[in-house]
């Protein structure tokens, strides 16, 4: 978890004497929320089929919104001129917005095999290093997409995701990442998981905002000794982040 010191803070209210489990609170400049916690999306800073109201009245702490599908309509310079995504959006509780790294797989290879993030019992890894969607192109420094709305070329790297969520102004912004299939074997996933790290050390270089968190991604699919690498080296980027300012920044 990511924050300015100033303005966002977690802390553990309670743990279980049993097991790892434990109840905390994420304080925002939007409200405070309490974790662990369900997160509605909005992909595009709406819940399908409720308004606002109804959200709130559900329960709901936080909404997710994304960074791609706004980006592409109506555009970030819109929501902020609406008053960010809070006001474009009529809600005063605090909001996430996912980078865009999703979309490179859902628009990308969970397009291309119509499958979703979870694979069938004992579906054989069949992506290796190299592979590449067809509707989508990764790079080592971004991401080429084509809008489904008019399909225009559209490019997300880590600092153009920054700024975009910047613009939107959501409460916690998420750093750009390759989100890669569950197809994807230890080889792809390796070189995979140097992208994501480089690229979110690039997240954090790019940030700006001290009224925004920053979160980092721990990706490494199926392979438990690679998501605890990430883990770790995502840690360590925070640790190193705070020891040089937490006053001013946030990861």
């Amino acid at each position: 978890m990511g924050y300015s010191a100033s303005v966002f803070n977690f802390k553990i209210l309670k743990k279980s004497k049993k097991s790892r489990a434990r109840l905390g609170m994420i304080s925002t400049p939007h409200g405070e929320i309490e974790t662990p916690a369900f997160i509605p999306v909005a992909t595009r800073a709406t819940v399908r089929t409720l308004d606002t109201a109804e959200v709130e009245e559900a329960g709901s702490q936080m909404l997710i919104c994304n960074t791609y599908h706004l980006h592409v309509a109506p555009g970030e310079k819109i929501v902020k001129k609406a008053g960010g995504i809070h006001g474009y959006m009529n809600w005063d509780k605090p909001l996430m917005t996912d980078s865009g790294g999703f979309q490179v797989y859902s628009l990308g290879f969970g397009q291309d095999h119509g499958i979703g993030k979870v694979l069938k019992d004992n579906q054989e890894k069949t992506l290796a290093e190299g592979a590449q969607p067809v509707s989508v192109k990764i790079t080592a420094d971004g991401v080429h997409f084509r809008s489904p709305i008019d399909g225009k070329e559209h490019y997300l790297d880590p600092k153009v995701s920054i700024k975009i969520q910047e613009a939107l102004g959501a409460d916690i912004m998420f750093a750009f990442d390759e989100c890669p299939s569950p197809l994807a074997d230890e080889n792809y996933m390796k070189v995979s998981l140097e992208k994501t790290h480089r690229w979110a050390q690039m997240c954090l270089d790019a940030k700006t905002s001290k009224k925004q968190a920053l979160y980092g991604i721990v990706q490494g699919g199926a392979f438990r000794d690679l998501r605890k690498e990430s883990a770790r080296i995502l840690g360590d980027m925070r640790i190193r982040l705070r020891q040089e300012d937490t006053q001013e920044s946030g990861w």
